[in-house]
């Protein structure tokens, strides 16, 4: 079986914040943004890297989705606890420091872990926990 991730989707409130964080603090391409019912969904991408998408999307455009579970999904989302992506760098070190300059929020300063993983970690504006990992 081969199989590779195409996209994941990570929710965003506030789709111009999102779109600046993505493209310009992280650096990933636009690589679709449709809008629909007042709503927007934002394809973002690393470069170089054209099979793998992040879908940011509306938390509740689902019409299945209660009242409450939006009410529960904004909770979660204000607390960070909603949407994780675990992104890898060579250097985490230079990496860290250029999302720091770009008025990301942080969550933790690079640290070596005791399961073996150096990483750092940012919220995006929608409250998505970013953890970034060194490789190599």
């Amino acid at each position: 079986m081969n199989l590779s991730i195409h996209a994941t989707f990570l929710p965003h409130d506030d789709p111009e914040a999102s779109l600046a964080f993505y493209r310009d603090t992280l650096g990933f391409e636009v690589r679709g943004d449709v809008g629909y019912g007042g709503m927007r969904w934002i394809t973002v991408g690393p470069a170089g890297q054209p099979g793998t998408s992040i879908v940011l999307h509306p938390p509740a455009a689902d019409p299945g989705i209660t009242e409450e579970e939006r009410r529960v999904i904004a909770e979660m989302m204000a607390k960070g606890t909603y949407g994780i992506l675990t992104l890898a760098t060579d250097d985490l070190d230079g990496t860290f420091d250029r999302l720091q300059a770009g008025d990301a929020e942080v969550v933790q300063e690079p640290t070596d872990q005791p399961y073996g993983v150096r990483d750092c970690a940012f919220r995006d504006p929608s409250g998505n926990l970013i953890r970034i990992n060194q490789v190599g």
